[in-house]
């Protein structure tokens, strides 16, 4: 098939590469979307056999400077897996081993799902508690590529620390297991990065290359973890976006079962009264603390009633647990109490598992109605993971609320609100002349606001293309010189997700957005199958499915 928009390309696959390649715009045009907003049609798609196939296109791309771009089940929101090159699909990794349940890990492919990890745990009374909300398709490969985290990680904390090992293509298409309970392999790339720490070490302060007082951070390259008291190698590798080495097989730590779990949603008189609650919620022990506010209820509203008053301005959803179902009562009891103390218009607890699911699910009432929107309004989630330190959680949230009304774009809000963490997805009218001047004001203006307030641009979904060029207004001039000599000493050749974290001086957040009414139109077969796989929130199916 030709199309004008998109010239086929003429790349071969390696010669000794044994899993799938395919140059047919039938088969690249199903993996120029993912979830965020971005299209790129790649030059190709591999789906290797297995870690010596990655090895042999590593290989190859070094040698003919292609560009390779590791790709899960699509679903990140970054742009991070989307892009030019050649797509080298690692979903169909998914290999389980057995949970070793008295060492409380489990060893899989880059392929398997969050959920099928913590299914797998269950059944021996463990559980993988790293839980973005995307967990019935989101791949472990992902998460660990994005240090990817989720509403109970007020307790549990994000991916890198529950990673032990990572088995990891290098950039000469070695690849070695790189474990925190085994010696390191000395193969040229970790040499270099090693050596990279070091130098960094030396020169650069560690206070330079965080944010401090943020509890969630996925930007950057994780070199303070790395260097601190107890790091590895491991935490530098996670949150590297496939930038320094391709995952092919991960091993995570596993935790026992919750003894007791209750809920809590109460509601609020204003943003103010639910942000102060939400920021000592971890003081009571709660393990999530989601914030959804009055733009997020409005629009849960329009799909079915939501039995939240109509003047309350905002609601948090807090979980908690304890070592049997009397103590995590208790603990809801108590937060309770602290809610009415903070003027809680109303509160309700759950105790029993089918309760507390519909108390839940006012959280996830609103993405199929954003979804349906088109064509008119279309989600676009392009300042969806700020994270700032606990006491700016109001100001951050109320900016962006200013922000989006000085740009006249509507929007929902809702996160992590225990962790300063929230999600915005603004609703962009693309019919209106002038509406991409106004995205771009948006993020501009949103961007000084979070770095006004000490925060980070990314919590938990990574930099990728979306944010790695945005570096400059939330990154020191220091921290990026050290974030692009571990990018260097990984990948001297570039072809290891190029552009992705660390941009080239001329890149531009997005070049083209799948939902611009004026992008040249995919292949209609392809457009149906993204279209399938979006209004389904099926973003683990396999992308080469039912073609030919």
């Amino acid at each position: 098939m030709t199309h004008p928009d998109f010239p086929a390309p003429t790349l071969e696959a390696p010669s000794d590469f044994r899993g799938i390649f395919r140059a047919d715009l039938t088969a690249r045009a199903r993996y120029a979307e993912g979830a965020g907003i971005a299209r790129c049609v790649p030059q190709a798609v591999a789906v290797p056999a297995d870690v010596d196939d990655v090895a042999c296109l590593v290989r190859w791309a070094k040698r003919c400077g292609v560009a390779l771009i590791p790709r899960g089940s699509g679903s990140g929101m970054a742009a991070g897996a989307v892009g030019p090159g050649v797509m080298v699909d690692v979903s169909r990794f998914r290999h389980m081993g057995p949970v070793e349940v008295a060492g409380r890990r489990i060893r899989v492919g880059a392929g398997v799902t969050q959920r099928a990890i913590d299914q797998a745990a269950r059944a021996h009374g463990l559980r993988f508690p790293v839980d973005p909300s995307s967990g019935a398709f989101c791949t472990i490969g992902g998460m660990v590529a994005t240090n990817a985290a989720g509403a109970r990680s007020l307790a549990f904390g994000a991916t890198r620390p529950w990673v032990l090992g990572v088995q990891a293509v290098f950039d000469d298409g070695t690849a070695v297991w790189i474990h925190r309970e085994q010696p390191l392999p000395e193969t040229p790339a970790i040499v270099r990065l090693l050596r990279a720490l070091e130098e960094i070490r030396r020169g650069v302060a560690p206070s330079h290359l965080v944010h401090p007082g943020v509890r969630k951070e996925s930007s950057g390259y994780g070199i303070a973890a790395a260097l601190a008291p107890g790091g590895h190698l491991v935490d530098l590798l996670v949150a590297s976006e496939g930038t320094l080495a391709v995952f092919t097989e991960i091993e995570v730590a596993l935790c026992p079962v919750a003894g007791g779990v209750a809920t809590v949603l109460a509601t609020f008189p204003s943003l103010e009264h639910a942000t102060a609650c939400a920021i000592e919620a971890r003081a009571d022990g709660a393990v999530a603390c989601e914030l959804l506010d009055r733009t997020f209820l409005d629009v849960a509203e329009s799909g079915a009633p939501t039995g939240i008053p109509s003047h309350a301005e905002a609601v948090l959803l807090v979980e908690l647990e304890g070592e049997n179902h009397a103590h995590a009562a208790s603990a809801a009891v108590h937060f309770a109490d602290r809610c009415r103390g903070h003027g809680a218009l109303d509160v309700n607890t759950a105790t029993d598992p089918a309760d507390a699911h519909r108390l839940w699910a006012l959280r996830h009432a609103a993405s199929p109605i954003l979804a349906q929107l088109a064509p008119r309004l279309r989600s676009m989630q392009f300042i969806e993971d700020g994270c700032v330190p606990p006491a700016q959680f109001p100001a951050y949230v109320r900016g962006v609320r200013r922000a989006l009304d000085a740009a006249g774009i509507r929007g929902v809000i809702f996160g992590h609100a225990g962790d300063a963490h929230a999600h915005v997805n603004p609703l962009v009218d693309t019919t209106q002349p002038g509406w991409r001047d106004r995205v771009y004001g948006l993020l501009s203006d949103v961007c000084a606001l979070t770095a006004s307030l000490g925060g980070t641009l990314a919590g938990e979904h990574g930099d990728g293309r979306l944010r790695a060029p945005l570096w400059p207004s939330v990154w020191s001039l220091e921290a990026r010189a050290a974030f692009a000599q571990i990018k260097a000493a990984a990948d001297p050749a570039l072809v290891l997700n190029p552009g992705c974290k660390v941009a080239a001086d001329d890149a531009r957040p997005f070049t083209m957005l799948r939902h611009d009414p004026e992008a040249p139109a995919l292949p209609d077969d392809a457009r149906a199958a993204l279209d399938a796989i979006e209004r389904e929130r099926a973003w683990d199916r396999w992308r080469l499915d039912g073609i030919t």
